[in-house]
């Protein structure tokens, strides 16, 4: 269903969903399908394993509180907005770039 984008097993498995209508939307570059009512936290963590390098040290992050307390998790959408990854819903065609305008692997 979806492409993996580092080469790693995703942090989280897909348990099927029955009714919920697959959606499609690119994260960093590379085409995810995902489910409708996915956050966006979500849809990059089920292809794989961290959300975003860490700003201060050579390690990733996944997100913390995983419900918009924390700060940890912000990332742009294709039109320049910052937004929480773990609390905003992803939407058929979203564009998602985790790390500044870089792609993930880059």
């Amino acid at each position: 269903m979806q492409s993996k984008t580092d080469g790693e097993a995703p942090q989280f498995d897909r348990l099927p969903i029955p009714n919920r209508r697959q959606i499609y939307c690119s994260i960093d570059g590379v085409e995810a399908a995902v489910c409708q009512g996915d956050t966006v936290l979500t849809a990059v963590l089920t292809m794989r394993r961290s959300l975003r390098p860490f700003e201060f040290a050579d390690s990733q992050r996944a997100g913390f509180c995983l419900m918009g307390a924390c700060q940890d998790c912000w990332v742009h959408l294709g039109s320049g907005q910052r937004v929480r990854a773990c609390s905003t819903l992803v939407i058929d065609g979203m564009e998602i770039i985790t790390s500044l305008g870089r792609r993930f692997n880059d």
